[in-house]
This record gives C-alpha cells, sequence and structure tokens, in this order.
C-alpha cells in the first residue's frame, strides 16, 4: 500500500551553488562505504595466522560483511523514508567508523568479525545518498547526480584492492582499519556540514515483522550460496538453508501483503519497470563480481603455467584500477544518454557492453594490457548500468518509498555479487592444474568464467527489453 509523504517546503528545496558540495559529499560516503567490500581482500591468505583461526572461520570476515549489508540495506531505507534519511546516513556512517576502530584495536577473530558486520551495515549508505538527492536537488541535477552517487558502489570496490594491498604491504594490516575509521569519519563530518535532512517523510510504523521475516529469508539464502562451496552443494547444511529460505521467504510475502504499512511494497515492486530493473541488476551485479574475482586470479597465476601473468596483489590492483576511474566517468554520459533516449536503453548499452568486455577477455588474455583493455570495457558497461538503474526504478515508485525502493535494488546487486561467487569459484575451484605443489584454476576455467560473465550481461540485456519502452525518470512526483 502506498504511503502518505509530507511534501517539501518551497524554501526547503536546495540552492543550485549548493549542489555541487552535496553531490561530492554523498559520493565520497559512497566510495568509503564500498570500499569496506575490497578491503581486507589482499589479507585473505594471512588472516588465519593474524587472528589465530582455521581459514574456514576466517573466510567468515569478508562473508558477514556481505551478509550484513544485505540484510540492513533494506531496513535502514525504510527507516530513512520514515524517520529521515539524512539520520539514517549518519548512523551509517557511524556503523562504519565503529566497526572500523574494534577491527584496528583487537586481533581477535570474534571482535574483528563484530567489527566487519558494523562494517558491512554501513552499506544502506549509497540508496540512502541518491534518494536524499531526488528530495533535495534541483530537478535538472537530479538525473546525473544520482547516476554519478549510484557507480561509487562499483567505483570503491575497484579502487578498495589495490589501495588495501599498498597499505597492507607497507604496513601494520590494523592500518587498514584505522584508515577506513578516519574516511568514515570524514564522511560524517561531511554530512553533517553540508547535507541537509530532507523534509519527506513517510508517517507510517515500522514493519518489524516484516524486516525480521526479510532478514532470516536473506540469511539463509545468501548463507547458502556463499558458503555452499565450503559446506558442500549436495550436503544437508547447504541445502537445509536453501529449503528455510525458500520458506522464510514465501511466507514473508505472503504477510507483506496483507500488511497496512510493509517494509517492501510488494505491489510497487512487481510493476514490469521495477521488477526487470530489479532482476536485471542481479545480472549486472553476477557480471561485476565476476570480473573483480576471476581477473585478479588470472593476471596472479605463475607464468610458469603458460596462461597466467605473473603479477603480485599490488601491481594486480593497479591493473584493474583504471576500471573505477572509468565507471565514475561514464555516469554523466549514463545520465546524458537516459535524458536523451532514456535509462532503459542506456541500462540496455551498458549491459551490451559488459558482454562485449567479458568477450574481448575471452579472446584476448595473454598480456597485461589485453586484461586491463578488457577490465576497462566491463567497467564501462557496469558504469553505465549502474547509474541508469535509480532513474528507472525511482520513476515508478512514490516518492514516499524512494530510499526503501532503491535499498532494494541496491540489495539485488548485492544478491547477484554473491550468487557470482559462489558460481565462479565453483568453477575455478573444479578446474585446476597443478603447480609444484599447488592446485591452480586452469586456463580452460577461467575461460568457461568468461563465457558465464557473457551469459550473464546477455540475460541482463533481455530482461531490460521487457522493460516498458516509454520509460522516463521523474526528478519530484506532484505532491
Amino acid at each position: 500500500m502506498t504511503q502518505l509523504a509530507t511534501a517539501p517546503s518551497p524554501v526547503s528545496a536546495t540552492k543550485p551553488r549548493n549542489a555541487g558540495v552535496i553531490i561530492s559529499a554523498l559520493c565520497f560516503c559512497g566510495i568509503v562505504v564500498a570500499l569496506m567490500q575490497t578491503l581486507i581482500v589482499p589479507l585473505i591468505p594471512q588472516l588465519p595466522t593474524l587472528l589465530n583461526t582455521s581459514a574456514s572461520n576466517a573466510s567468515w570476515a569478508i562473508t558477514a560483511t556481505l551478509l550484513a549489508g544485505a540484510v540492513v540495506t533494506p531496513v535502514s531505507g525504510r527507516l530513512g523514508d520514515m524517520l529521515g534519511k539524512r539520520r539514517m546516513l549518519l548512523i551509517s556512517m557511524l556503523s562504519l567508523i565503529i566497526g572500523s576502530l574494534i577491527c584496528a584495536l583487537s586481533a581477535s577473530f570474534p571482535l574483528v568479525l563484530t567489527g566487519r558486520v558494523l562494517q558491512g551495515a554501513a552499506m544502506g549508505a549509497i540508496p540512502l545518498g541518491i534518494s536524499i538527492l531526488r528530495d533535495e536537488l534541483p530537478p535538472e541535477r537530479v538525473g546525473s547526480a544520482m547516476a554519478i552517487v549510484s557507480a561509487t558502489l562499483g567505483v570503491g570496490g575497484a579502487i578498495g584492492l589495490p589501495l588495501a594491498a599498498v597499505i597492507a604491504q607497507g604496513g601494520s594490516w590494523q592500518l587498514l582499519f584505522w584508515i577506513s575509521a578516519a574516511l568514515g569519519l570524514l564522511s560524517a563530518l561531511a554530512v553533517i556540514a553540508v547535507v541537509p535532512e530532507s523534509p519527506v517523510h513517510t508517517k507510517a510504523r515500522f514493519d518489524f515483522i516484516g524486516a525480521l521475516g526479510l532478514s532470516l529469508g536473506l540469511v539463509a539464502l545468501l548463507l547458502a550460496v556463499s558458503k555452499g562451496n565450503d559446506w558442500g552443494w549436495e550436503s544437508a547444511t547447504t541445502l537445509g538453508m536453501f529449503a528455510a529460505a525458500a520458506v522464510i521467504l514465501v511466507a514473508w510475502g505472503f504477510i507483506e501483503l496483507r500488511t497496512e504499512a510493509p517494509l517492501v511494497d510488494l505491489r510497487v515492486s512487481a510493476r514490469r519497470q521495477v521488477l526487470f530493473t530489479n532482476l536485471a541488476s542481479v545480472m549486472v551485479g553476477f557480471a561485476m563480481y565476476g570480473m573483480s574475482l576471476t581477473l585478479p586470479q588470472l593476471l596472479m597465476s605463475p607464468k610458469a603455467t603458460g596462461y597466467g601473468l605473473g603479477l603480485d596483489m599490488v601491481h594486480a590492483g593497479l591493473t584493474l584500477a583504471p576500471g573505477g576511474i572509468i565507471m565514475m566517468l561514464l555516469s554523466p554520459v549514463s545520465a546524458r544518454i537516459s535524458a536523451r533516449r532514456g535509462p532503459r536503453i542506456t541500462l540496455m548499452i551498458g549491459a551490451f557492453v559488459i558482454a562485449a568486455g567479458y568477450c574481448f577477455a575471452l579472446l584476448l588474455s595473454g598480456g597485461v594490457w589485453q586484461i586491463m583493455v578488457a577490465a576497462m570495457i566491463i567497467s564501462a558497461g557496469i558504469g553505465l548500468a549502474y547509474a541508469s538503474m535509480p532513474a528507472l526504478i525511482m520513476g515508478a515508485v512514490p516518492v514516499g518509498e524512494t530510499a526503501s525502493a532503491n535499498g532494494l535494488n541496491t540489495l539485488m546487486r548485492s544478491v547477484g555479487t554473491s550468487t557470482s561467487a559462489a558460481v565462479m569459484s565453483v568453477v575455478l575451484a573444479s578446474m585446476t592444474v597443478s603447480q609444484g605443489s599447488a592446485s591452480l584454476p586452469s586456463h580452460a576455467a577461467f575461460q568457461l568464467t568468461f563465457v558465464i560473465g557473457i551469459a550473464a550481461a546477455v540475460l541482463a540485456v533481455v530482461l531490460t527489453a521487457f522493460i516498458p519502452r516509454h520509460t522516463r525518470f521523474i526528478p519530484r512526483h506532484t505532491y
């Protein structure tokens, strides 16, 4: 059921001269939050020793962050619609700061795991920031601003890997968390200084039952997807998690349809424009993480394999870093294409470019420059696609549900990345060659991951084709 929203006062609209600083502050928040996804990737081989635990336990330091982000994002979006988007954005950054400090001050696995959960809980900052832009900026600035902030989800992850590798190699591993705490503090201060509280609020009670049901269902589903390779895909634990997720999410949907003020308005989410945008988001998220997982391993495989390029983590990260810059630079381009041809066309072009990038990698992957070019093409497509999604979502949802709708879209991207991690890991782990005492992914395994990436991007194109042709972004609804 659509909820009533309070109308913004004419005097509360942001003056054009302040739009740039608001956009900059929200972009900075988005990049800092997205950095948490790849912050400890360079530490993965050392984590069992650093935390005095097993390799299986140490992997939870990454899994827990992804789970926390997936669960908290739709909840923080709904609370932002109800209680204030700026307020929830500050709470998100506070969670990141506290989590970073816990990790920086401790070498205990349970405490580090707790800190990583708190860092992941900050992921809701990106959809909250997108929604603030819709409420606060002049209409002529909204499209390009949303495109830039939306792209930070990919940009932060892309630049996080080389940045973390350089810091981890040159200093203490805990320095990573001190830096993330400092960046979180700077983000919070920027929000306090320049971002106004949105005047748009939804007057409704918070759906605690819906939040609990969605959280339990997502945890069961994403645990099965992300840990299935470790537990065994046919194990009782994995199959039980999948079954529990199915039962819980079906029951959750049944309850949400009968709730007066649901956490997620499934009737709105079922609209063609929203539904197929979210489904395409899953595929684009899948393709994005596939690149992040496979290309670094190919770059770091020993040259003795005949196909590996023998780079260390730092140089591999630097090779892929230009992709993050490409994502950011193409965000305004995405907004211009959307303004002229509609965001549906932009999303379709982005997915097609992703497919082209994977085709390039499939045909040419024998040199560092070739991998760099492939990564830049894929990143260009991701930048176009990610930047178009908020326009499609906001053009189809009531103004009082913008944060929760964007939160759900971000969740769909997270489902795609988690699924990609599982699928690509299975392929790389099951098709191996021996190199001394080590077992490494074979050349055929990398080729198959590129084919899977092409298939995901093509499926995104097909799903986008089902979005109504005459879609447009409406910066402000009539109140």
